[in-house]
């Protein structure tokens, strides 16, 4: 992608942001480490504004009918698939991933969006329930979206998670407003621009930009219901602002996520597997591998494999699929590695390859780096580094390695690598993560569109993804009804003539197992 062309789509999608307090941002472009564009940032009064017009859009949106969202959302998905080259660029451009990582995320939101598209209809049919006393009642259950659904996205994975949440929001009726990371902003108005295209009212979805605790606060104080990805400080005082207004939250916070190499893998195969669930995007996703366990009867030989399948990893800005690995997205992020790297040496680790930063390629490349030897004296032990670091230890048995797996504030994501995927499942059911992969690093659960996905532990609150990722925008409602057959007791006399009856009909279902 030219400059020109860069600036030229800038200025057209920057046009699409509820921005008018006359302050800007600075965006890097991380593979040249020059200024990308700036960013005009909200205002609390944006905030306002949008919510208020999302709400009057919402009551449209709703009345339509799940048919009409179906035909809006499956052209957007067609649209996204159309121009995934410009989005490619884009995603490469503002986030300095390779194509290849940044086409998992456009994979990620058609497949999300195609999901709740032809699915919502099904799951929030309303529906006849057991009643409390069978034909005397008759029950059932409906569904009502929300109203207006907040979203604050992250700056890894712009377009995938901001998708994994707006549309089904919307799918249920719902109406959004997105603040996006400044450094994903460009990212998310180009998909955007999708469903605005496909007949998505643009007040309907609302995007700002802006400081967390000014807009990012306005949101949360704005919405219904709130959906949060990012670290586990600032997600835990979303929840607890959401909560004080009785408004419920979804939280996808940090992840410290554990590999299990067992004795029965071949050694090649499995670091081959696990060189990219540590790698992709640089380690900037929230469930890339950190921690790997290995059995040490196989420790040497899958050892000296990851050490020699990352060295050969190729590295560079290309806009093209020529690279394995990119740089990281900002001189924070860069400083965060470095800082872990340097700490563990100095406290003992062995770096196994890596290690050091690669100004040559440009200002925030660093070599994919394994350390070997690391002990909880050490920052990278146990809190997230969320980059192109992770630590190798060698474990006695199964048993060393699922408690070490376990040892840890988080539960986002996890894996098994085993020669059995019988035995695979058995050790995943011992692990406390919310998604755990077998024999993958998290691509297996990542894009299993229709299982939820979220966090135990310090690693979230709810679920994205399947059913619970859209019933999380409706408030569910009972509707029960007499049907006069048989009129309930009321007076004291009438309890003493029914009473016997009713005793009988709770035997009843008891013996006919009916619940």
């Amino acid at each position: 992608m030219s400059d020109t062309t860069v600036g030229a789509l800038t200025e057209e999608l920057v046009a699409d942001l509820s921005a008018t307090s006359g302050t800007t941002a600075d965006v890097i472009a991380p593979f040249t480490g020059e200024l990308l564009h700036r960013l005009p940032l909200s205002s609390v009064k944006d905030v306002e504004d949008a919510a208020a017009a999302a709400r009057v859009a919402q009551a449209a949106w709703r009345s339509a009918g799940f048919a009409h969202r179906r035909a809006v959302l499956l052209k957007a998905h067609d649209l996204l698939l159309s121009r995934r080259d410009g989005l490619l660029d884009t995603l490469q451009t503002e986030t300095g991933k390779t194509r290849g990582q940044a086409f998992e995320e456009i994979f990620q939101a058609a497949n999300a969006t195609r999901y709740y598209a032809v699915s919502a209809r099904r799951v929030l049919a309303t529906r006849r329930r057991r009643a409390g006393i069978p034909v005397v009642f008759q029950t059932r259950v409906s569904y009502r979206p929300k109203g207006l659904v907040g979203v604050i996205t992250p700056w890894n994975y712009p377009i995938a998670l901001s998708i994994m949440d707006v549309i089904p929001a919307l799918a249920a009726g719902c109406a959004v407003v997105q603040k996006a990371d400044n450094q994903g902003a460009l990212s998310i108005l180009a998909s955007r621009r999708a469903f605005i295209d496909a007949g998505v009212p643009a007040a309907l979805w609302a995007v700002v930009a802006g400081p967390g605790d000014q807009v990012g606060n306005a949101v949360v104080d704005a919405a219904d219901f709130v959906c949060f990805t990012g670290s586990t400080p600032t997600g835990t005082r979303v929840g607890e602002r959401a909560v004080a207004k009785l408004h419920g939250a979804s939280l996808e916070l940090g992840g410290k996520n554990p590999l299990i190499v067992l004795e029965d893998v071949v050694p090649a195969k499995a670091a081959a597997n696990a060189v990219y669930s540590v790698f992709s995007s640089m380690g900037q996703l929230c469930v890339s591998i950190e921690r790997i366990y290995v059995d040490r009867a196989v420790a040497d030989e899958f050892t000296s494999a990851f050490v020699e399948r990352t060295e050969a990893l190729r590295m560079g800005p290309a806009l093209d699929y020529t690279t394995d690995v990119g740089c990281l997205t900002s001189a924070a992020q860069l400083e965060r590695v470095q800082k872990h790297v340097d700490d563990a040496v100095a406290k003992g680790a062995t770096v196994l390859t890596g290690g050091k930063a690669r100004p040559d390629l440009g200002p925030y490349f660093f070599e994919p780096t394994v350390l070997a030897n690391v002990s909880s004296r050490m920052e990278c032990f146990a809190n997230e580094t969320f980059g192109c670091l992770v630590a190798i230890t060698v474990v006695d048995d199964e048993n060393a390695a699922v408690a070490a797996a376990n040892d840890s504030e988080f539960g986002l994501n996890a894996s098994v690598f085993s020669g059995s995927r019988r035995r695979g499942r058995r050790v995943a059911d011992r692990i406390d993560a919310g998604t755990v992969n077998i024999n993958e690093g998290y691509r297996a659960t990542f894009s299993s569109i229709d299982a939820p996905m979220g966090g135990m532990k310090h690693s979230g609150l709810g679920r994205r993804n399947g059913p619970e990722g859209l019933t999380r925008f409706v408030d569910s409602r009972t509707i029960a009804e007499a049907t006069g057959a048989l009129t309930l007791p009321r007076t004291g006399p009438e309890f003493a003539k029914l009473t016997g009856l009713m005793v009988t009909l709770l035997r009843s279902l008891k013996a006919i197992r009916r619940r």
